[in-house]
C-alpha cells in the first residue's frame, strides 16, 4: 500500500467515526485498533499497539497535568482569583478603561496559576463583563480582553497543554514551559497597548466613574495581602523549574500544594470547594491521558505504515523556503481550530507536523510555541472557537456572537502579531530555556 493510501485510510476512518458522533480519543482509538490489523499483522500487532500506548501512559512527564489542573480548579474554587482581581480593581484608581486593565493584569495573573483557557474565559467573563457592562463599556473593551487574556493560559507557565503538547511531541517540558513566559508577557503587553489605543481613539467605550481613593498604606495591604501570595505561587514554580531545583512535576506539586495552603490561610479551603476542584481536575485529566494514549498509537502507525516518512518527502519536495512551509502548517491550524477543539487538533498534527519542522531545521522548542500560540489564536477564531462560546454562554443576555466576535478581532491581531516577532527573532522564546 502506498503512503498516501495509508494515510487517507487512516484519517479517513477518523474522520467517519468523528462525524457520527464518536468522541475524539475513542475514534482515535478505535482507527488505531483498525489500523494496527492491517498494517501490523493482524491480532499480534493490536496487542503490541495497546502496550505501547499504555506504555505511554506510564510516562513521568505526564505527572504535571493533573498536578496543574488541581492548582487551578483550587484557585478558581476557593475564591483566591476573585480576591486578586479586586485587588488590582482598588490599585488602579481611576485610570480611563480601568476594568479592562484588571482584565488584562488579573487575568494574566489567572491564567497562569489555572492553566486553563475555559476557566480564565468563564470566571472572567462571569466576573468582570456584567459589571463593566453596568458602568457603560462597550463590548470591545470588556468582552474583547477577556478572550484575549483567557488564550494566556496556554502559553504562560504553568499550562497544562503546554506539558501536553511536550509530551506528544517527545521534547523537553521544562523547556517548553520557561519558553512561554517572555512571549506571553509581551503578547500581554500588547493586549494593555490595544486597550490603551482603544480608549484613545473612542473615549466613550469606557467612561469614567469615581471611585474612593485609597491611602498608600491601603495599597501596600492589597499588594501583600491579596496580590503576592497569588504572584508568588507561580514566581517559585518557574524559579524551581529554571534553577533546577525541581521538575516539571516536582514543581506543579508544589504549586498545587501551594495554593491549598494559601486557601487555607484565607479560610476558603472547604470541603465543597475541594470536592468540585478534583472533579474538575479529574475530568479534563482522563480526556487528556486517552489523548496521550491515542497519539503515543497514532504516531506509531504513521510510521510503520510509511506514511509519515512519504509525506514528509512529497512535503519538502516542493522545494519550499522553510518560512513557507511553516506558514502553511500554521494556516492548517487556525482551519482546524474553526471546527476542533485544541487537544484533538493535537491530537490530529503533532504526529505529522513535528517530524516536517524537524525536517526543515526548526528548533522543537521554538515550533512548539509557535503551534501553542496557533491553538490559541484558534480559540478565538470566529466562527466556531470555543472560547467565543464559553463567553456566549456567560455574558449577560442580549450579547450576540456578532459582538464577541467583532471584540475578538484586535485581539487576535495582537497575537499575530507575536507569531511575526517569533519568526524574525526565535531568541524571544529561546534566550530562557538556553540560559537555563
Amino acid at each position: 500500500m502506498e503512503w498516501y493510501e495509508a494515510l487517507a485510510l487512516l484519517l479517513g476512518t477518523i474522520i467517519v467515526l468523528m462525524a457520527l458522533g464518536m468522541p475524539v480519543a475513542l475514534a482515535f482509538l478505535a482507527a488505531n485498533i483498525f489500523g494496527a490489523w492491517i498494517f501490523m499483522g493482524g491480532e499480534r500487532g493490536v496487542i503490541q499497539l495497546l502496550n505501547n500506548g499504555l506504555g505511554a501512559l506510564t510516562s513521568f512527564a505526564l505527572v504535571p497535568i493533573p498536578l496543574f489542573l488541581l492548582m487551578g480548579e483550587v484557585f478558581f474554587h476557593t475564591g483566591l482569583g476573585r480576591r486578586m482581581f479586586n485587588a488590582i480593581d482598588g490599585l488602579l484608581g481611576r485610570l480611563p478603561g480601568r476594568l479592562s486593565y484588571v482584565t488584562v493584569l488579573g487575568g494574566t495573573g489567572f491564567a497562569t496559576l489555572s492553566g486553563s483557557s475555559m476557566g480564565a474565559t468563564a470566571l472572567l467573563g462571569s466576573l468582570l463583563v456584567p459589571e463593566m457592562n453596568r458602568r457603560g463599556y462597550k463590548n470591545n473593551m470588556s468582552i474583547g480582553p477577556i478572550l484575549g487574556t483567557g488564550g494566556l493560559a496556554i502559553i504562560i507557565p504553568p499550562s497544562a497543554l503546554a506539558v501536553l503538547l511536550a509530551t506528544l511531541a517527545k521534547i523537553d517540558i521544562g523547556a517548553l514551559l520557561i519558553a512561554g513566559i517572555i512571549p506571553g508577557l509581551l503578547l500581554a503587553s500588547l493586549y494593555l497597548a490595544t486597550i490603551w489605543i482603544q480608549t484613545k481613539i473612542d473615549p466613550s467605550a469606557a467612561p469614567p466613574y469615581e471611585v474612593a481613593p485609597l491611602t498608600g498604606r491601603e495599597k501596600l495591604v492589597l499588594i501583600a495581602r491579596d496580590i503576592l501570595p497569588m504572584v508568588g505561587v507561580m514566581i517559585v514554580i518557574v524559579a524551581m523549574m529554571m534553577g533546577g531545583i525541581a521538575t516539571p512535576s516536582e514543581a506543579a506539586a508544589f504549586g498545587a500544594l501551594g495554593v491549598m495552603i494559601l486557601a487555607a490561610i484565607f479560610r476558603s479551603l472547604t470541603w465543597q470547594a475541594l470536592k468540585r476542584s478534583l472533579e474538575g481536575a479529574l475530568r479534563v485529566t482522563l480526556m487528556a491521558y486517552l489523548i496521550v494514549f491515542g497519539s503515543a498509537t497514532f504516531s506509531q502507525l504513521m510510521a510503520f505504515s510509511g506514511a509519515s516518512r512519504g509525506l514528509i518527502n512529497w512535503a519538502t519536495g516542493f522545494d519550499l523556503e522553510p518560512v513557507f512551509m511553516l506558514l502553511a502548517m500554521f494556516a492548517v491550524l487556525l482551519v482546524l481550530g474553526m471546527f476542533m477543539e485544541q487537544i484533538s487538533m493535537m491530537l490530529l498534527t503533532v504526529p505529522i507536523f513535528f517530524p516536517l519542522a524537524l525536517s526543515l531545521g526548526y528548533d522543537p522548542i521554538w515550533f512548539a510555541l509557535i503551534m501553542l500560540l496557533a491553538l490559541e489564536i484558534s480559540f478565538t477564531t470566529p466562527p466556531f472557537g470555543l472560547l467565543l462560546f464559553v463567553m456566549k454562554g456567560v455574558a449577560p443576555a442580549g450579547t450576540t456572537m456578532r459582538d464577541i466576535y467583532l471584540a475578538a478581532i484586535p485581539f487576535i491581531f495582537c497575537s499575530l502579531i507575536l507569531v511575526g516577532l517569533l519568526i524574525l527573532f526565535p531568541w524571544i522564546a529561546l534566550w530562557l530555556p538556553q540560559g537555563f
